[in-house]
This record gives C-alpha cells, sequence and structure tokens, in this order.
C-alpha cells in the first residue's frame, strides 16, 4: 500500500461489514418459528453469510444456504404430503423418505452451497457431537434430524448418527468456527416444561424411554450455544409440540417466530453496530503500529 493510499485510509477507512452467522436450533415443527424469523430479517435488510443448524434448523439452515427465502421454504412446506408423512412417525422408521424428498431441493455435497454451512449431528458410538462440512447434503441432514425413538440412526462412513440436539441443541460455537464473527441463534426449546411442571404420566414415560435410547443429552447440549451467540432469539412456543404438523399450529409458530425477531431487531442492530466499531478499532491499531 502507497503512503497516501495508507494516509487515506487512515482517515477514513473503509466500512468492512462482519460476518454475520445464524445458527437454528432444534424442534421438528416448531421449525416453522425459523421460517418467520427468516422473514422478518429479509424485511429489514439483514441477510446472513454463515449458517449451522440441528435437526430442523440444519434442514432450514441448508436451504437458506442454498438461496431459498422464506416465501419458497413456505412453499416447499406447502408441498409435504402431511399424511404420508404421519404414516412413518412410528417408533425408529427409516428416514430415507425423508433424504427423497430433500433431495429435490437440496442435491450434491454440502461443500457445494453458495455459503458455509454445517449440520450439527451426535455419534451414537461416542455420544459426542460432530460439525459436518462436507459430504452428501440431503444424508448429512437427515442425520442431524434422526431422534430416536422416532428415527433409527443413520449410517455416514460406516457411524450411526443421531440428532444433534442432544450435544449442540443450538450450534453456535461451530458457526463462529466457520468464520462466523457475529451469531445470532434461535432457541425453539426455551420454553418447554420443567420436570415438575410434568404430569407423573409424563415424567415416567420419559425415564422409560430414555433408558432404552441410543444416546443421551448431554449437561452442556443446550448452554454451549448460549455461550458462543451474540444474541439467542427465544421464541414462545410453550404448548407446541415437535409433531404438531396441524395447519393452524404451524401457522401460529411461524407468527410467534416473526414477532420473536421483530421485537429484537434494534438490539440486533445495534449490537452489531457496535461490534464493527470494535473491530474497526482494533485493525486501525494494527494499521498504527505497521
Amino acid at each position: 500500500m502507497g503512503f497516501f493510499a495508507r494516509i487515506k485510509n487512515f482517515f477514513f477507512p473503509e466500512r468492512r461489514k462482519l460476518v454475520l452467522g445464524l445458527s437454528l436450533g432444534s424442534g421438528g415443527a416448531k421449525g416453522m418459528a425459523h421460517l418467520g424469523a427468516l422473514k422478518a430479517f429479509e424485511e429489514e435488510g439483514i441477510f446472513f453469510s454463515v449458517i449451522t443448524g440441528a435437526s430442523i434448523g440444519a434442514i432450514v439452515g441448508a436451504l437458506y444456504a442454498k438461496g431459498y427465502t422464506s416465501e419458497d421454504m413456505i412453499a416447499i412446506v406447502e408441498g409435504i404430503n402431511r399424511r404420508e408423512f404421519a404414516k412413518n412417525l412410528r417408533p425408529f422408521s427409516d428416514l430415507s423418505f425423508v433424504e427423497s424428498f430433500l433431495e429435490r431441493y437440496l442435491e450434491g455435497d454440502i461443500s457445494s452451497l453458495p455459503k458455509p454451512f454445517a449440520a450439527w449431528v451426535t455419534d451414537g458410538k461416542t455420544n459426542t457431537g460432530l460439525s459436518l462440512k462436507s459430504g452428501k447434503l440431503a444424508r448429512a441432514l437427515i442425520a442431524s434430524a434422526a431422534i430416536p425413538p422416532f428415527f433409527r440412526g443413520v449410517d455416514i462412513g460406516g457411524r450411526k448418527y443421531y440428532d444433534g440436539a442432544f450435544t449442540n441443541a443450538v450450534p453456535a460455537d461451530a458457526c463462529k468456527e466457520l468464520g462466523a464473527e457475529f451469531v445470532i441463534g434461535i432457541d425453539l426449546a426455551a420454553y418447554l416444561p420443567t420436570e415438575q411442571e410434568k404430569s407423573r404420566v409424563s415424567r415416567i414415560l420419559g425415564s422409560a424411554i430414555s433408558a432404552v435410547m441410543p444416546v443421551k443429552y448431554t449437561e452442556d447440549s443446550r448452554s454451549r450455544g448460549y455461550a458462543a451467540a451474540n444474541i439467542m432469539l427465544r421464541p414462545n412456543l410453550r404448548g407446541y409440540g415437535a409433531t404438531d404438523i396441524s395447519r393452524r399450529a404451524m401457522d401460529d409458530m411461524y407468527e410467534l417466530g416473526y414477532r420473536e425477531a421483530k421485537a429484537h431487531l434494534k438490539e440486533i442492530k445495534d449490537a452489531i453496530k457496535e461490534a464493527e466499531r470494535s473491530a474497526r478499532k482494533r485493525k486501525n491499531k494494527e494499521r498504527s503500529r505497521a
């Protein structure tokens, strides 16, 4: 860089935008809230360069990384045969039917996506989490969403993988590892009932299911996402379940996601601006030392 260019750059530094990341949490049908939040971001001109997700968050995130808008995703949801889908919701079903459906929209390898993306999965043998950044995209997505006892594990490279929520429900840390400087996470399970609030029958049934599960929730499966995210959105989906696929429930969950994002837009914009200022200050200090 020449002398005059250095002087110009010192007094009039380029306004480099932060690399924004989006990390989408697990939650089955509650993923409609992700679409509502994306709609709110689109309206405000907030777009993300790096995306990660677990379970339904991975599926929505991959579609976003591919270039689909929230409206495009709603059209995809409308194209799902819910009756056929419901038929496959039986204990330890194979997810090949979901893989075939996803391949219509998300063919090829993860690395072929226009934006950096990773799907978080749980290794069935070690009960540890893994960020899938390469490999067949649709296969990685069904692995990230394979929650027992509804679905069996998905084989990738000779290993069985399960739902990413068991080890990292909102993989914001994986988003930063991919290069994001500022990450917004969306937690779909922020308002789950506590054990004390559940009925006795629900607690007994939950314990019985947990005893035969091939994978277990780790102690930091929820906290690690909060620790890594700059802002965590928490739509209040209390009262809705991961299998609520009625028209009314899905419309309601979409609206709740939209409202949650809208309610925090000022906070998000202010935080991004402050982070950009801090980044410029650090850059200027580095230049002054050079």
